[in-house]
């Protein structure tokens, strides 16, 4: 495939997704969410990819937000239907059933904090940086920010930067729950390789069936959500995988995952 605005590498099992427009700081317009969505849906039907890691080019920027050319002339049915363009993108690439790391690079900001959070997995540098700043243009964050910040660091830290628009260290995300892990900004991208590897290598329907029960439970009640879990449960053991990881574990060996 070929795009404008991002790249896309595979690296065995792993397809790395690069955010490419770094005289805009990465900024996301119409284009680079249209793009995003046709290289996620093909990764979605890929049986070769089982993990993707998200960044962006340069060292200054993972997303600095939205373009804000594009806001500044929305109507109210543009910036609506603006909106839940991201926000199905968004949740596509939050069930993908595959792991999606973030390594954020630099400013992830607006709607480029919000590509972070829908993403599985967020690896830092060090020197990033990280906020929802949209209260300062008057606005509020479109592709979902408002409803996953909270569940990640809580309601009334999540508040507060909502309202404030503060940025926020690497270091102070990962205090509060936002990010996984930081690492030094040389070691980000072989980081992320490595723990996509190590992701790409377990058992494909067992990834998915962790990634459903948590994203479907997460807005059920808790009996709900484990009667889906035993559901999946009863499923992923009719799976060729479940029966080479018990018995490779009871043979002493590595399994080897077919996802089948």
């Amino acid at each position: 495939m070929s795009f404008e605005n991002i790249l896309v590498e595979r690296d065995g099992a792993v397809t790395i997704i690069t955010l490419n427009r770094p005289k805009v700081l990465n900024a996301l317009n119409g284009q680079t969410l249209d793009e995003l969505s046709v290289a996620f849906e093909a990764i979605a039907s890929d049986p070769e990819t089982r993990a993707v890691v998200v960044t962006g080019s340069g060292d200054k920027s993972f997303v600095a937000g939205a373009d804000i050319n594009e806001l500044a002339v929305q109507t109210p049915v543009g910036g609506r239907d603006h909106a839940r363009k991201g926000q199905r993108l968004f949740d596509r690439i939050e069930r993908l059933g595959k792991p999606v790391i973030a390594a954020v690079n630099g400013f992830a900001l607006g709607g480029g904090c919000e590509l972070a959070m829908c993403c599985t997995i967020r690896l830092a540098a060090d020197s990033a940086r990280f906020g929802q700043p949209e209260i300062n243009l008057g606005i509020i964050p479109g592709y979902g920010g408002s409803q996953r910040l909270p569940r990640l660091v809580g309601r009334g830290r999540a508040q507060e930067l909502l309202l404030t628009g503060d940025m926020i260290s690497a270091a102070e995300a990962y205090r509060i729950g936002l990010v996984n892990r930081v690492v030094p900004a040389a070691d980000l991208m072989a980081e992320a390789r490595t723990l996509a590897q190590t992701l790409a290598s377990k058992a494909p329907v067992a990834v998915r069936y962790i990634l459903d029960a948590v994203a479907s439970g997460a807005d059920m009640a808790f009996a709900d959500a484990e009667d889906h879990e035993a559901t999946l449960f009863g499923l992923v053991s009719t799976t060729d995988d479940m029966r080479e990881g018990t018995r490779a574990f009871l043979e002493k060996r590595k399994a080897t995952f077919t996802g089948k």
